[in-house]
């Protein structure tokens, strides 16, 4: 039978592919299983189809990534490319420190922009990408992947069905234990720990903290935050010691426009004793909720047991087992495959998508304030961004 389908090819420009992020979680985990799966169905008539050339500084890698995906197209030289008219959308997973620049060169050659976060080092950088893409007319989509991470989805399910009652207050914990590099390899590459180059965990985490917060529970009004850098020493790959100069830990706390108090510990020198590397416990008059990457636990009102302190005997309590797990109602594909989805068929069909550039200027403007907030030792005010 003749295939009658509507093929919208898509010319996409892939750089920075060659690190960890952009590889693993865009490439092999996102835009190939969607070309694998014979594209992006939109509707029963016409499907979305990715073209991919692969870009970044090292010819030798990109030649090695090549010949592992079978993505034919590469090159070092990005400016051509951005001359070029078969490529429409310029997605960028560079390191931070660099990607301000190519964002404006691209956006400056009409193209439509995808992006990872920070999408720049201070809130100005990012407010003028937006306002030029702005004024471009070029679509633009920011990575906000922890919004459909599978137990995130399930806890917003919570909130919706109006589980917690009020909601009182929320804390969290991000984290685990990054090895120096002497000893053992180091989990995260150098210049994660150093600030010339873009580093810290305030830096990289708190955008990703802003889109949580913002999306499942109200605005971020005000912070107050510590940050730390523990471990001073770290290694290259290669064993020669370099200083740590980005903080490798923060300690925040925000109030919200409708009240609610988070509190989110970040830290990449902690080891790890509960349920995930990321967990958020969500308070309310009638439940909480402790949501993982994937999995939720619940305890309602009436499940919640009746503790009395007593520190001269062994705690007769077993605070686990007034837990509920939460089933899962659905199967939970890959965050980032969702939103490169979610993305392609804004670019097509013009369907609803508001995590663009505006949202990623707030989520370095919180990483800014946090920083601030640190070197000040006092709570700032977060002003809105529009």
């Amino acid at each position: 039978m003749k295939n009658n389908n509507k093929v919208h090819d898509i010319g996409i420009i892939m750089n920075g592919v060659t690190g960890r992020m952009g590889k693993n979680q865009h490439l092999l985990r996102s835009l190939l299983p969607i070309i694998r799966q014979g594209g992006l169905r939109i509707n029963e008539n016409e499907v979305i189809m990715p073209r991919l050339v692969l870009v970044g500084r090292n010819a030798g890698r990109l030649q090695q990534l090549s010949d592992e995906t079978g993505v034919k197209d590469w090159t070092t030289d990005l400016d051509s490319l951005l001359e070029s008219s078969d490529y429409s959308l310029y997605f960028d997973a560079q390191t931070t420190d660099i990607r301000y620049e190519s964002l404006k060169k691209a956006i400056a050659a009409g193209k439509d922009i995808y992006c990872e976060k920070p999408v720049a080092t201070n809130t100005r950088m990012a407010m003028e990408l937006y306002q030029l893409a702005r004024d471009a007319g070029v679509k633009h989509g920011v990575v906000q992947d922890k919004l459909w991470l599978p137990g995130l989805v399930k806890l917003k399910k919570l909130i919706e069905r109006g589980f917690f009652g009020e909601m009182l207050s929320v804390k969290a914990d991000f984290g685990y234990w990054v090895f120096e590099g002497d000893t053992v390899m180091a989990q995260r590459p150098a210049w994660n720990y150093r600030k010339e180059d873009g580093g810290g965990i305030i830096l990289d985490m708190f955008c990703h903290w802003r889109y949580v917060i913002d999306n499942l529970f109200s605005e971020v009004r005000a912070l107050t935050c510590v940050g730390k850098t523990h471990v001073k020493e770290r290694f290259e790959t290669n064993g020669t010691p370099y200083k740590a100069t980005a903080d490798d830990a923060a300690y925040a706390i925000f109030e919200l426009d409708n009240g609610l108090v988070v509190q989110i510990n970040s830290s990449w020198a902690t080891r790890v004793r509960r349920d995930d590397l990321f967990v958020m416990q969500v308070d309310g008059t009638s439940g909480s909720a402790v949501a993982g990457l994937r999995d939720v636990w619940m305890q309602d009102y009436l499940a919640t047991p009746r503790p009395v302190w007593n520190p001269d005997i062994d705690q007769p309590l077993r605070f686990y087992d007034n837990w509920v797990k939460m089933p899962a109602y659905q199967d939970h594909d890959n965050a980032f495959k969702i939103q490169w989805e979610m993305f392609l068929k804004h670019l097509v069909s013009g369907e609803p998508f508001r995590w663009g550039l505006l949202e990623a200027a707030k989520g370095v403007q919180l990483a800014e304030l946090a920083l601030e907030s640190a070197e000040k030792r006092r709570w700032i005010d977060v002003p809105e961004l529009k």
